[in-house]
């Protein structure tokens, strides 16, 4: 039996489980690991020096989401590096994104003495964790690497942390990589009899919606959703997560629905609706919002998800399945086909061509020439930019909410947002990661100013590792979104970024020169002011992206002040639209169907 260390042994393992690519942070605890990473490793696994550790933690995050199979790696040293990525854990927990968080740990023996930077990362992750262990025994190594890809990748998927003590990292053992296996991976499955009884609603329905969640994309079964549309010409409502599961150019997309990133055409539909057949979702509250009896009276629900536990965690439905989404669609899909050859399947024609009537008339312009600029125009504009197969990532803030009203989504992985934990500054690290993923696709990533200052530092790895993206930087110097909501509380406290840059007064009440902080990070920055400009810098910055191989910031000078459409009561039925609506074609050009008056 050969013989190696035990982080020797780890290495083998990432890479026989198909691990290629790790981002992170060095130090001693974890330098052993990172000595079997440069020699066990060989080139098979890339390493991507991140700024911050939080920043390595949204990096694997990304590289997992951006393609079908992935898993990212995050490494760190002991104490502060492993507390510094449990945000990472979080956000990727709460989205339901295996990533692996590895860190260096004091010796065994030292661990109960306070050693420097000594902390017990293994019950601080848990709770963000589908498990997180302090390893004490070096020949357990081995195991607990296999058990942690089992584990990411069975049922609900989820992040692993495993610490790893310096004198564990160090100690040989017996290791075989040709004889090891990866563990087989579980998936619940659905019954013939379930899929039956779940699709047996539409027999008594007239208006049925299908709601398609951010499970469908972790299965890699979106064709098979388009399918199940398509058979049964039923309307199709992504959740913010689920974006990209159905072209939202395809006759039978519908748009979204809820309380912030929705549009108004995928709330009219759904309130009309009468059967409501979930798949991969979880009924999120900006999706259902908090009253729950306007998202689901007059209204039976099916809810398929992966993880038993979510069936009736936010309201009872009709009737639940424990499946993954795949296998559940696959089962649904035949016995649409069985049922619509033996003319079963009631006539859904009608309803599907009213939900593109909605499509057509109720839209929110875009097209508006004011300088400073509206924040609608840019989202207009980059619809003109970039193509279909674009891949979009961001966080949170009006931005992101914008965006989600104002962008197309034309494919799965395409739109890579933090849906639930929605940390500031999540965006530039994480666009490195899917970038780093898939360097073939185009990837834009959007911020707000406080997003973008947040971890802001991640430029220069871009930088550095040549990892060439847009990113486009709306900039009201406001805490937007927080101060829209303050609004209903009558105050406007502690949200306002504006001061007088000295070193550029041009800037006026802006405040942070983002050009100069980005070009001295090594990048490439273009700041805008005329909306009617914006098209042509954008345009710009996809050729430097391409002639440097680094990132492209593209900031928007705003107007300080523009509510977004949103509800005040944190109800779908109750969106406030503060802004002008589209009312002719000239309004929304870039909208998916043309304005119909």
């Amino acid at each position: 039996m050969p013989r190696m260390t035990a982080a020797a042994a780890a290495v083998e393992i990432l890479k026989l489980e198909g691990v290629t690519n790790a981002f992170g942070v060095p130090g001693a605890a974890i330098n052993p690991f990172y000595r079997e990473l440069k020699n066990v490793g060989n080139g098979e696994i890339g390493h991507t020096l991140a700024r911050h550790v939080e920043g390595a933690s949204h990096m694997a995050e990304g590289f997992t989401r951006a393609k079908a199979g992935n898993i990212g790696v995050c490494i760190g040293t002991s104490g502060p590096a492993g507390t510094d990525m449990i945000t990472g854990l979080y956000s990727a927990i709460a989205d339901s994104i295996p990533i692996l968080c590895i860190t260096g740990q004091a010796p065994v023996s030292k661990l109960h003495k306070e050693d420097f930077q000594a902390v017990d990362i293994a019950s601080i992750a848990k709770p963000v964790t589908k498990m997180a262990v302090t390893v004490l025994e070096a020949a357990q190594v081995p195991g607990v690497f296999q058990q942690a890809f089992h584990l990411m990748r069975s049922g609900r998927p989820g992040p692993v942390l495993i610490d790893l003590p310096i004198d564990v990292q160090l100690t040989e053992i017996e290791f075989d990589p040709e004889t090891y296996q990866p563990l087989p991976v579980y998936k619940p499955q659905a019954s013939r009899a379930q899929a039956e009884k779940a699709l047996s609603f539409l027999l008594e329905s007239e208006r049925p919606v299908l709601i398609a969640g951010g499970g469908i994309i972790n299965a890699d079964a979106t064709d098979l959703l388009v399918e199940l549309a398509e058979i049964t010409n039923i309307p199709v409502i992504s959740t913010l997560m689920g974006w990209g599961t159905i072209p939202d150019d395809h006759k039978l997309a519908a748009g979204m629905v809820g309380v912030q990133t929705a549009h108004r055409y995928g709330n009219a539909t759904f309130l009309e609706s009468d059967v409501v057949i979930g798949i991969g979702n979880r009924w999120a509250n900006r999706h259902t919002g908090y009253n729950l009896d306007a998202y689901t009276k007059g209204r039976k629900f099916v809810h398929v998800d992966i993880e038993p536990t979510q069936l009736g965690k936010i309201f009872a439905p009709d009737f639940g399945i424990a499946s993954d989404a795949k296998a559940a669609l696959e089962l649904f899909v035949e016995i649409a086909k069985e049922w619509k050859a033996a003319g079963k399947l009631p006539d859904f024609s009608a309803w599907a061509e009213s939900a593109q009537e909605r499509k057509a008339t109720l839209q929110r312009r875009t097209h508006f020439d004011n300088i400073p600029m509206k924040p609608q125009r840019v989202y207009e504009e980059m619809n003109k930019a970039f193509g279909k197969d674009t891949r979009y990532v961001t966080t949170i803030g009006l931005s992101q909410i914008a965006a989600a009203q104002f962008l197309h989504v034309y494919g799965p992985r395409n739109w890579i947002n933090c849906g639930q934990a929605g940390p500031l500054g999540w965006t530039i690290p994480a666009a490195i990661g899917a970038a780093t993923a898939d360097p073939d696709t185009q990837v834009v990533a959007l911020s707000g100013d406080y997003d973008f200052q947040f971890m802001i530092e991640e430029l220069a790895v871009a930088a550095q590792h040549k990892v060439p993206y847009v990113h486009v930087v709306v900039n009201n110097a406001y805490l937007g979104l927080i101060r829209q909501a303050q609004g209903g509380l009558g105050i406007n406290f502690e949200v306002n970024l504006e001061f007088e840059n000295i070193n550029t007064p041009e800037l006026g009440a802006y405040g942070v020169d983002h050009v100069k902080v980005a070009e001295g990070l090594g990048v490439k920055a273009i700041r805008v002011t005329d909306p009617n400009e914006l098209g042509e810098a954008l345009e710009q910055a996809k050729k430097l992206a391409q002639e440097h191989q680094v990132p492209v910031v593209v900031e928007a000078i705003l107007e300080r002040i523009t509510n977004i459409a949103m509800s005040k009561t944190v109800d779908m039925s109750d969106v406030t639209e503060f802004e002008e609506l589209a009312t002719e074609p000239g309004h929304a050009p870039t909208s998916i169907l043309p304005l119909k008056v």
